[in-house]
């Protein structure tokens, strides 16, 4: 059957793909009828007890948020996807972290300054912060953070045995960084002494100085320290649980771990000696405590929500968007009690094709695959106008300040010019192409249904079969990593508002050796041209300069097209009346530490 291009074509295949989605139209009818009444029952109370603070506000409650993907891990230098960092976030700290207008601010670095050569970093930290309570101190109490918690912090980021994905950030960036992750993993694999016992380019000055000496100028290093793999953690912690020590984090931050109970829930409580304090003199943070679950259908969380038994409902299923969000983006009807926060998000929605398998190996196979996509279709009759826009021009989304996001040529909807590609990459009609499987995460939710549109373009336009296979999230990203998915699913969010950290996805020099894990350029896609561009970008001070280095760059990699890029994000958050000071911002930074619950 040839891809239709009319409306009630596009119908036929989403019904059809949604009668296959999880158990059935039947059930999805009904949450249809359990969804469009919900908002008809009156809003639940928030949890907890509550006592007066200055200034207006209130101590107490439980924040009760729902994660439709599963945790990874709490060891910060092995967290690299959203859920493990909304968790770690509010657990730990790092030197510096984002506002709700995502610049920078300080948290245990008082202030910073840079070298006029832009090569050292030095850090003047707070003190009389405490670790949170926790066995792994002597009597149980948590000890004064110092120096030299940063130092092991920022090494174990750069320990192979550690199992490190964060390591690339640091690599061949910060002094002795490289030559140390060498010796580690020479260490491991032979059970030989380490030759090298620490990263020279991290320096202790004294109990409240830290220093950091690049090799080169980096201009965005300044965002790094923020990021959820820089979070500073105890070698106390470390060592009482070894491997376990992912399960029992440890830090400084202002709420602390109490358990977590794998696919179910997890718990966090108030650190009572946090450090922070509010304009009025109160001491942060508000809430009592925070519960995660891990519904995995967006679905249910939105009813959960509705009957009063979140907080928040992060996003809302695309198939009820249309009946609950008006045109001017706001709630309707019974929905309109609730409030509902929105932002064009720094984030993309795309599909990796591993540049280094069989299947995708050819730069015009992934260029079909790229035509063969309808991103405006997908927006309009998967995700209900729940998005951002198509991303038809570059990785980097239109939400990145200062970047000319419009004079990246990217993809359109091509069929015609896709079926003439994958004939001269000799598969016409898709004849002699093999079967290939698209691997997402487990969940369903907006990306299941997503995939069954794409799989239905692709072998409808290139006469292709294409199988999804659904895995729990640790397992999807353990396969990326390996390089054992030659087609994908992913989403990026940016770590800061800088083009790098999309761009460095395409970086060739972070790419292993096949046996080697690969977290960030999963698509292990090697361009020389890329790689200087991008690192004449990343060395330049002056932004205006640097954007234009970034375009240059990406226009190599988007020519080269490592990626199917489907769509830029709108992030919708349905949040409860009586929720107060939720920083909504465009990288879906979760901040709970000034958020209180106004019960007036």
């Amino acid at each position: 059957m040839t891809r239709g291009n009319t409306t009630t074509a596009i119908a036929s295949w989403l019904s059809a793909s949604r009668l296959r989605y999880r158990l059935g139209w039947l059930i999805a009818l009904a949450f249809v009828v359990q969804l469009l009444t919900a908002g008809c029952t009156s809003h639940g109370s928030p949890e907890g007890t509550f006592r007066e603070a200055k200034g207006g506000k209130v101590y107490g409650g439980i924040y009760r948020s729902n994660e439709v993907g599963e945790m990874s891990s709490l060891d910060p230098v092995a967290i690299n996807d959203v859920t493990s960092s909304h968790v770690a976030g509010n657990v730990y700290d790092k030197l510096v972290s984002f506002n709700a207008k995502l610049e920078l601010v300080p948290q245990l670095a008082k202030y910073w300054d840079v070298s006029a050569d832009g090569k050292t970093y030095t850090y003047h930290l707070r003190s009389g912060v405490r670790f949170h309570d926790d066995p792994c101190f002597e009597g149980g109490k948590g000890r004064i953070f110092t120096a030299h918690d940063v130092k092991y912090s920022f090494t174990r980021v750069c320990d192979f045995r550690a199992k490190s994905k964060n390591f690339d950030y640091f690599r061949d960036k910060v002094v002795g960084a490289t030559q140390y992750f060498d010796a580690t993993q020479k260490s491991a694999s032979e059970s030989s002494p380490l030759t090298i016992t620490e990263v020279s380019g991290f320096e202790v000055v004294n109990d409240t100085t830290f220093r950091v000496h690049l090799t080169r100028a980096f201009a965005p290093f300044e965002n790094y320290p923020a990021l959820s793999g820089m979070s500073i953690h105890p070698r106390e912690a470390v060592e009482k649980y070894g491997a376990d020590f992912f399960k029992h984090p440890v830090g400084t931050g202002p709420f602390k771990f109490v358990s977590w109970e794998p696919d179910r829930k997890l718990i966090l409580t108030r650190n009572q000696h946090y450090w922070d304090v509010d304009e009025a003199g109160n001491q942060l943070p508000y809430l009592d405590g925070v519960r995660f679950t891990f519904m995995k259908d967006d679905k249910l969380q939105l009813l959960e929500f509705a009957a009063g038994k979140l907080e928040e409902s992060y996003r809302i299923p695309n198939e009820f968007f249309a009946d609950i969000v008006d045109g001017n983006k706001n709630p309707t009807g019974k929905w309109s009690k609730f409030q509902l926060l929105h932002v064009p998000a720094m984030s993309t929605q795309f599909y990796g094709m591993l540049t280094t398998s069989k299947a995708f190996a050819d730069v015009r196979v992934r260029q079909a695959f790229n035509m063969a996509v309808d991103r405006r279709r997908i927006i309009r009759y998967v995700l209900n106008g729940q998005a951002a826009g198509p991303a038809e021009h570059g990785l980097v989304p239109s939400s990145m300040p200062g970047y000319a996001y419009t004079s990246v040529r990217g993809y359109t909807y091509n069929p015609v010019r896709a079926r003439q590609l994958m004939t001269e990459a000799g598969y016409p009609n898709g004849k002699g192409f093999d079967v290939v499987t698209l691997q997402l995460n487990s969940g369903g939710g907006r990306n299941a249904q997503i995939a069954e549109a794409i799989q239905s373009m692709l072998e409808e336009t290139l006469n292709i079969t294409v199988k999804l296979e659904q895995v729990e999230f640790a397992q999807h990203l353990a396969r990326i990593d390996r390089g054992q998915a030659p087609f994908f699913r992913l989403g990026w969010v940016a770590d800061y508002p800088d083009p790098e950290t999309f761009l460095n996805l395409y970086y060739g020099k972070l790419v292993p050796s096949l046996s080697e894990i690969s977290p960030i350029n999963s698509t292990r896609f090697v361009n020389a041209q890329y790689d200087s561009l991008f690192e004449r970008a990343v060395q330049t001070t002056d932004r205006p300069t640097r954007m234009e280095l970034y375009r240059q760059a990406e226009q190599i990699a988007i020519d080269h097209a490592p990626m199917i890029l489907i769509f830029h994000d709108e992030d919708y958050r349905f949040l409860q009346p009586y929720v107060r000071d939720y920083p909504h911002n465009a990288m879906d930074k979760m901040m709970l530490h000034r958020v209180w619950f106004d019960l007036r």
